[in-house]
C-alpha cells in the first residue's frame, strides 16, 4: 500500500481523499497557494506544502511545482481528485517518469479520451454508439459554419478538450453561430488552453446518464451502475442521483455494458466514468442513448454511486494504484436503495446566478446528511476557484424518501453574507415534475421562473426580523432568538421599521412572530429561513440599492477579469447588446446594454481586473 500520499488538488476533494487515507494509515500531503495557506485540507492533512501564487495557472495547474511538492514531502504516490491536472496526460507521465505511483489511468488511456473528436471516433470503430456530429480538423470559421448547416440547428458547440460544461454553447439559428463560436473558443482557451471545437446535434429530450466504472491491471473492468446527471444549469451538474430513474433492467444492462466496452478499448485502468446523452422523448431506451465522453478520473458525484453500493471508491482507487485486483467482481457489487447529491454553490441565483465571494462569516451546514466540504465557518469564499462550498448527499430506501432527505437539508443550510443556492436547490427537489421524475436537461430553464421563487421578502421573515429588532433593543437578544415562534406582548400601534436591499418596511410588533432563525452580525440583522438568508438593517443606515439604475452607469455583476470589450465611445448599441465580457471562477459572463442608448464611455480594457459594481460603461439614451 501507498506510505505517503500527495493531493494535487484543493478543497472538498482534498478533504475527502484525506479522509480514506488516514483510515488506511497513509500519510497525508497537502499542496496550497497563497489563497489557500488556511484551507481545511491544508488544516487537515499531516504535511502541508506551499506551490505559489493564488492564480491556478501559476500553481495548482504547475506539474513542475507539483513534483516537487512531491518530492519536499517524501510522497511516494500523487493522488490528482478531480479538474486541475488530473486529466493532463503528461502530467501522469511525468508523475511516473519520476518514479511515484499514479493514481489515476495511463497516460495512454487519458489521452485517447481526453479529445472530444478523438474520443468519439475511437469508440464508434469499438462498437460503441456515439452522438451524430462534426468532428473535423478543419477549424476554420468557414468550415464549421458549413457543417453547422448540416448538422441542423439547434446545434451544441463543444471544445474537444472541454469538461464541466466549459466552452460549451447551444445555438439555436444561423445568425447566433459565428458570435457563439468566439466566445466558446475564447472560454475553451482561458479554461484548457486549446480553443478547437467539435459540433453535435441538440437532443431536444436529452438525460445526462453516465456510467462508474473501475479496471485494474489485471484486466478486470466493471461498473457500479448509473447516475442520472439531468438537471442542469448551462451545462453544469447541480443535481445527481443514482440510480436513474426510469432505467430498465434490459436498458441498464445495455448502457453499463457499453461503458465496459469502452474502457476495454482504451487498456484502461483506476476509476472513470463514461457519458451518456440519451433521447428521452419516449423513455430511457437503448437505441437512443449515444457515448458522450469519458472522464478519466474520480467525478464530482461519486458520493451517490458510494451511497447504492456501500463501497468506498477513494479506497479502491488507492488499492487499484497500488497494484491489487479490483475488491468486487461484477456479480457482487450491489444496487440498494436511492441516492442523491446536490451542489452547494456560492452564487446568487436572483442574480443570474453570479458567483458570491466573501468571508464565511456563518457557515452552518446540516448534519442530517452525509457533507463534502473544503471550507468552515470563518474560512471565505475567493474569485480564484470553483464557488461549490459543499455538496449535500441523502440516501432513502426510494427515490421519493431521498428527495425529501436532500429538501430537508437544503433548507437547513445557514450561510451569511456569501450567497448561496441552497433554497433554489430545495424548490428544485420539491418539485412536481422532478419528484415525479420527470427531468431533462431543460428542467431549470423551463421551470427557472418558479424555482427562483418570489422576489418579495415574504412575511415569516419580517415577522422574524421585527422580533429579533424589538429583542435587540430589550437587550435579550439571544433569549429571544432562541424562541422563533414566541409573540410580544406589546402595544399594537408599536411598528418596526426595517431595510432589506433599500427596499423599508414596517412592521407591527403585534405581529412579530415567524419560524426563521434570527442572528445579529454587527449593523445587519439575518434571517435564515428554509435556505434562505435575509439581511435587515435599520433603514437610516441602509445604502440605497440600485444607485445609477435607470441612469446608464453599466457596472461589472461580479469581481473578475475582462476578456473582451466589444464597443467604444460613440458606438450605437441595442438592448441587449453585449459590451464586455469579465471571467471569473473560469466561465465567461456577457455585461449587455440594458436599453437602446449610445455609449458615451467605456472604463474597462481587456485583461484589467475589476471588482463587483466597478463602472464598465456609460450610456446616453437617444431621444
Amino acid at each position: 500500500m501507498i506510505a505517503t500520499l500527495l493531493i494535487a488538488n484543493r478543497g472538498e476533494i482534498a478533504c475527502r481523499i484525506i479522509r480514506t487515507a488516514r483510515r488506511l494509515g497513509i500519510v497525508t500531503a497537502a499542496v496550497y497557494s497563497d489563497a489557500d495557506a488556511n484551507a481545511l485540507h491544508v488544516r487537515e492533512a499531516d504535511l502541508a506544502i506551499p506551490i505559489g501564487p493564488s492564480p491556478a495557472r501559476e500553481s495548482y495547474l504547475d506539474p513542475a511545482k507539483i513534483l516537487a511538492a512531491a518530492k519536499a514531502a517524501g510522497a511516494d504516490a500523487i493522488h490528482p481528485g478531480y479538474g486541475f491536472l488530473s486529466e493532463n496526460a503528461a502530467f501522469a507521465q511525468a508523475v511516473i517518469e519520476a518514479g511515484l505511483t499514479w493514481v489515476g489511468p495511463p497516460p495512454a488511456a487519458i489521452r485517447a479520451m481526453g479529445l472530444k473528436d478523438a474520443a468519439k471516433v475511437l469508440m464508434a470503430k469499438a462498437g460503441v454508439p456515439v452522438t451524430p456530429g462534426y468532428l473535423g480538423e478543419d477549424q476554420s470559421d468557414k468550415r464549421l459554419a458549413k457543417e453547422a448547416d448540416a448538422v441542423g440547428y439547434p446545434l451544441l458547440i463543444k471544445a474537444v478538450a472541454g469538461g464541466g460544461g466549459k466552452g460549451m454553447r447551444r445555438v439555436e439559428a444561423k445568425a447566433d453561430f459565428l458570435e457563439a463560436l468566439a466566445s466558446c473558443r475564447r472560454e475553451a482557451a482561458s479554461a484548457f488552453g486549446d480553443e478547437r471545437v467539435l459540433l453535435e446535434t441538440f437532443v431536444t429530450r436529452p438525460r445526462h446518464i453516465e456510467v462508474q466504472i473501475f479496471a485494474d491491471r489485471f484486466g478486470n473492468v466493471v461498473h457500479l451502475h448509473e447516475r442520472d446527471c439531468s438537471v442542469q444549469r448551462r451545462h453544469q451538474k447541480v443535481i445527481e442521483e443514482a440510480p436513474a430513474p426510469g432505467m430498465s433492467l434490459k436498458t441498464r444492462a445495455a448502457v453499463c455494458e457499453a461503458a465496459v466496452q469502452a474502457a476495454r478499448a482504451v487498456g484502461y485502468e483506476g476509476a472513470g466514468t463514461v457519458e451518456f446523452i440519451a433521447d428521452a422523448s419516449e423513455g430511457l431506451r437503448a437505441d437512443r442513448i449515444w457515448f458522450m465522453e469519458m472522464n478519466t478520473r474520480l467525478q464530482v458525484e461519486h458520493p451517490v454511486t458510494e451511497a447504492i453500493t456501500g463501497q468506498d471508491l477513494v479506497e479502491w482507487q488507492l488499492r487499484v494504484a497500488a497494484g491489487e485486483p479490483l475488491p468486487l467482481a461484477q456479480e457482487a457489487i450491489p444496487l440498494i436503495g436511492h441516492a442523491m447529491e446536490a451542489r452547494l454553490y456560492a452564487e446568487a441565483p436572483d442574480a443570474g446566478f453570479l458567483p458570491s465571494i466573501g468571508p464565511l462569516t456563518r457557515c452552518r451546514l446540516p448534519g442530517r446528511v452525509r457533507i463534502d466540504t473544503g471550507v468552515e465557518e470563518g474560512d471565505e469564499v475567493t474569485a480564484f476557484y470553483d464557488p461549490m462550498i459543499a455538496k449535500l448527499i441523502a440516501f432513502g430506501a426510494t427515490r421519493a424518501a431521498a428527495a425529501r432527505e436532500l429538501a430537508a437539508a437544503c433548507r437547513a443550510v445557514e450561510v451569511w453574507p456569501v450567497k448561496t443556492n441552497a433554497a433554489f436547490l430545495a424548490r428544485t427537489l420539491s418539485h412536481p415534475d422532478f419528484v415525479a421524475g420527470g427531468v431533462d436537461t431543460g428542467f431549470i430553464a423551463a421551470n427557472q421562473e418558479s424555482l427562483l421563487g418570489d422576489e418579495e421578502v415574504p412575511a415569516a421573515a419580517l415577522q422574524a426580523a421585527a422580533l429579533g429588532e424589538l429583542a435587540a433593543h430589550a437587550d435579550l437578544s439571544e433569549p429571544w432568538s432562541a424562541l422563533p415562534g414566541f409573540r410580544i406582548a406589546a402595544d399594537p400601534d408599536l411598528t418596526v421599521a426595517l431595510q432589506h436591499r433599500g427596499e423599508t418596511f414596517r412592521v407591527r410588533a403585534e405581529a412579530a412572530r415567524g419560524p426563521g432563525r434570527v442572528e445579529r452580525f454587527g449593523a445587519e440583522l439575518v434571517v435564515f429561513l428554509d435556505g434562505e438568508a435575509y439581511g435587515f438593517t435599520e433603514p437610516d443606515m441602509a445604502l440605497a440599492a440600485g444607485e445609477g439604475l435607470g441612469s446608464g452607469l453599466v457596472l461589472s455583476p461580479m469581481p473578475g477579469q475582462v476578456v473582451r470589450v466589444a464597443v467604444k465611445a460613440g458606438d450605437a448599441v441595442k438592448a441587449g447588446e453585449v459590451l464586455a465580457a469579465v471571467e471569473a471562477m473560469k466561465m465567461e459572463h456577457a455585461v449587455k446594454a440594458p436599453f437602446d442608448a449610445v455609449v458615451a464611455e467605456v472604463a474597462v480594457a481587456a485583461a484589467d481586473q475589476v471588482v463587483e459594481g466597478a463602472l464598465v460603461a456609460r450610456l446616453e439614451k437617444q431621444d
